[in-house]
């Protein structure tokens, strides 16, 4: 086994930076650029200004002069300084990482907590009114828009109702109230955002976890299992549920990227601080080092998470040690 991660992670750096190279290519052959972002904001300003300003932030040298630049700070983790702020990247990732962290994993805990045993429940009443039922709400939660329904619920809970805030991590007056009452505002902001960001995640977790368990049950070896008179509970949860989780442990691999890129959608809508927001806001000013940290710290976490979707195979399944 370590040999095996060991030579998958020999693999993954020329992967990495053939990752980092296309990003690069693609973020600096987008039309328009920093410097026209200026123009816009200063339509005033001259050419020579323009040209400096090339010059200082190093716009003006080649393409494969300033990746080899960039990829010489990022082997020592430095991502640069932002064109907006001139803060380095780093400092604004971490202040933008706490927020997206709590956000994404109290996502993905509250999808597989709920979707993994609705699912089995689902494949245990196969074709009956539950399943139906299931299905039903599954396929609802496939249809409906992500960000209509987060703005029906903020409509309605948020303004109709004013039950939850409906942006930001925190109340203005959140220092002022007492200590449950600022574990109640966190909470409070949390709840919609985790809740629509774990909707459309629910339903298609739920369904893989349903066609999986179906499938594994008419494996010769469940059939086995219940002609020796085992319960049912023990036949899905003790001998199913494991060859039944091996799909799953690939979508908790790839999800481990989510985690710090965050979905720049939920966190624009409900204005929320995070990794998310921050890359929506640096594309939108062609901040090109902050989009760049951004995209090496998700390329690293997709490849680690591939990596860790195989360990967790092995770990589940023994044969695939062999």
């Amino acid at each position: 086994m370590f040999t095996y991660v060991s030579k998958r992670l020999l693999l993954s750096i020329p992967i990495l930076f053939g990752i980092t190279v296309i990003t690069f290519g693609i973020i600096h052959l987008t039309p328009g650029g920093f410097t026209s972002v200026q123009m816009d904001m200063n339509p005033n300003i001259s050419p020579d200004s323009i040209a400096a300003m090339r010059k200082l932030y190093g716009l003006d040298q080649p393409l494969h002069i300033q990746y080899g630049n960039w990829v010489g700070r990022f082997i020592r983790l430095d991502f640069g300084r932002s064109f907006l702020d001139q803060r380095d990247v780093i400092s604004k990732i971490g202040e933008r990482l706490p927020a997206t962290l709590l956000l994404s994993g109290l996502s993905l805990i509250m999808i597989f907590l709920l979707a993994i045993p609705l699912g089995v429940y689902s494949a245990m009443h196969h074709d009956s009114r539950q399943d139906r039922a299931i299905t039903i709400i599954t396929f609802i939660g496939y249809s409906i828009p992500t960000f209509w329904l987060a703005l029906l619920c903020m409509l309605l809970f948020g303004v109709f109702l004013g039950w939850l805030p409906i942006s930001g991590l925190r109340s203005v007056n959140h220092d002022l109230l007492s200590v449950p009452g600022k574990l109640w505002d966190y909470i409070s902001h949390l709840i919609l955002p985790v809740f629509i960001s774990a909707f459309g995640g629910l339903a298609s977790i739920s369904r893989y976890m349903r066609s999986n368990m179906l499938e594994v049950v008419r494996q010769d070896y469940i059939r086995t299992a219940r002609a020796k008179g085992l319960p049912q509970n023990q036949v899905y949860y003790r001998h199913a549920l494991k060859n039944a989780l091996l799909p799953i442990i690939t979508i908790i691999g790839l999800a481990l990227p989510g985690l710090i890129g965050g979905s720049f959608i939920f966190e624009t809508i409900f204005s929320w601080p995070g990794m998310g927001r921050l890359a929506y806001e640096s594309a939108l000013n062609f901040d090109y080092p902050t989009i760049m940290g951004i995209a090496g710290i998700g390329a690293i976490l997709t490849l680690l998470g591939n990596i860790l979707a195989d360990v967790m195979y092995a770990i589940v399944d023994p044969r695939i040690r062999l």
